[in-house]
């Protein structure tokens, strides 16, 4: 295990009072410097009972996907709490970035380990994801039990047009921040060709960019940074611990349960996930949707949208739509439905998600101020976003393809692959609630909870009208 990085100030804090800076020590009384202390010091260390009080609310506060969730924690760890300095947490949201899975919870973990080590890093990362993986949960619950229910239908039939427009906004702003190069833009293409007409996998699209970006990249502008006094053999012994956490679970379920067992394929299913999904949640469902419902047909591709929407409209990562499909797929597998199966689906896929996140961070974060200063691994990740905006138009065209029509069918030809949809079956209700979608979500810029209410409002109403 490593301590939180040297030089932090622990007992010694600053407040900002209206005549100068307060040097409050931890007795809580305060004096007066001779001259205010530099940014990078004006920072306070609270007890870990505080930090777990702060890392709850943020749980419970942190809607809106990884963007809004980035913003919130440095409102709160920088600007309200000054834990954290704005430098640090700048560079730890460039390491997140670097990183496979939800950089959000990373940007968490490694606050809380900044602060207060390994437990700190485990409270921080767990009271981030637990609230929202409660009421996911409790909605993939519900939605097993009662999702043939015609009003249910009815519901899920608006937040599957209006989660289709959510899908499109993403699409739009990640390509606004990650194709500024013309190179990009053909990394986004290549990218989509390759999934969507020769179906490449994912990882191997992901790889590629990388190792273009890699290379493509100049060698000779590293900033200069030594390297932290963290033994090697420390470093070491931290990945081995954590990936011994995330692994050996895994493999005693499929020793219980068979290899070949749904169970013991989610673990491994979510494992790859959590090594090759960069750019955020939403290149996780470009590669979890076409996967789950064509190759392990789990899920059917409306459940698929279903699961996004109801992750969209509850607190944590977006990412904890892969507990959604956990439970459901294990739920549905078992025959007949088993409430058993589905909690254990559903835990299997928030280890395999999460756990990795651990491994990355307690054993990356002493280096993050040296590898964020290094341009090839800045030029790998700026190919592998380019390219993650191709595989989620090609999630994008997968979604609305499904949604919009009743039937699709897969035309093969030699390598190539084509989805063609039958064009009687055009629902125009999905269509008409898409456009109402769109208009609120892009062009009045209204939040997403408020879209979905709108859509599935509508879709009752539409419903019961036909």
């Amino acid at each position: 295990m490593v301590d939180p990085a040297p030089g932090k100030v622990s007992n010694v804090g600053a407040r900002l009072s209206s005549a100068s800076w307060e040097i409050c020590l931890p007795n809580r009384q305060c004096r007066l410097p001779e001259d205010p202390p530099p940014f990078n010091m004006r920072v306070m260390s609270p007890t870990f009972p505080e930090a777990i009080a702060t890392w709850t609310r943020i749980g419970l506060l942190s809607f809106g996907g990884p963007a809004a969730q980035i913003g919130l924690m440095h409102r709160i760890l920088v600007d309200e709490k000054k834990w954290l300095p704005e430098d640090k947490y700048l560079s730890a949201l460039s390491f997140c970035m670097l990183l496979p899975g939800p950089e959000a919870m990373q940007l968490a973990t490694y606050a809380g380990w900044r602060l207060h080590g390994v437990k700190g890093g485990l409270a921080a990362g767990l009271m981030f994801v637990l609230p929202g993986a409660a009421v996911v949960l409790a909605l993939a619950a519900i939605y097993a039990a009662f999702g043939n229910v015609p009003l249910v239908q009815a519901v899920f039939f608006g937040v599957k047009a209006a989660v289709l427009v959510i899908v499109i906004e993403a699409l739009l702003r990640i390509a606004r921040r990650a194709l500024k190069l013309n190179e990009h833009w053909v990394f986004a293409a290549l990218s989509f060709a390759g999934i969507f007409f020769l179906g490449l996998p994912f990882p191997l699209i992901v790889f590629a960019a990388a190792l273009f970006g890699f290379f493509r990249a100049t060698a000779g502008i590293a900033k200069t940074q030594p390297l932290p006094a963290v033994a090697l053999s420390q470093t070491v012994r931290t990945a081995a611990t954590w990936a011994t956490i995330w692994i050996a679970p895994l493999l005693a379920v499929a020793a219980i349960f068979g290899p070949q067992s749904v169970p013991a394929q989610l673990g491994l299913f979510f494992s790859k996930l959590a090594v090759v999904t960069f750019g955020g949640a939403y290149a996780v469902l470009a590669y979890m949707g076409q996967d789950v419902a064509q190759h392990y047909h789990w899920l059917t591709a409306g459940q698929m949208m279903d699961g996004l929407g109801l992750a969209e409209t509850t607190p944590g990562p977006l990412i904890l739509v892969t507990e959604f499909v956990g439970f459901i797929a294990a739920f549905q597998q078992a025959g007949g439905g088993s409430w058993g199966s589905g909690l254990l689906g559903a835990a299997i896929a928030l280890w395999a998600t999460f756990a990795p996140c651990f491994l990355w961070i307690f054993t990356g974060a002493p280096y993050i101020d040296w590898i964020i200063a290094q341009p090839r691994l800045k030029g790998a990740l700026a190919a592998i976003t380019a390219a993650v905006v191709g595989v989620i138009l090609n999630l994008t065209v997968w979604f609305a393809l499904h949604v919009f029509f009743g039937r699709v069918d897969l035309l093969t030809v030699g390598p190539l692959q084509l989805w063609t949809p039958t064009l009687s079956t055009l629902d125009w209700r999905v269509v008409a609630l898409s456009v109402i979608s769109g208009v609120l979500l892009l062009g009045r810029h209204w939040n997403i909870a408020a879209v979905l209410g709108v859509a599935a409002t509508l879709a009752v109403l539409l419903r019961a009208g036909t």
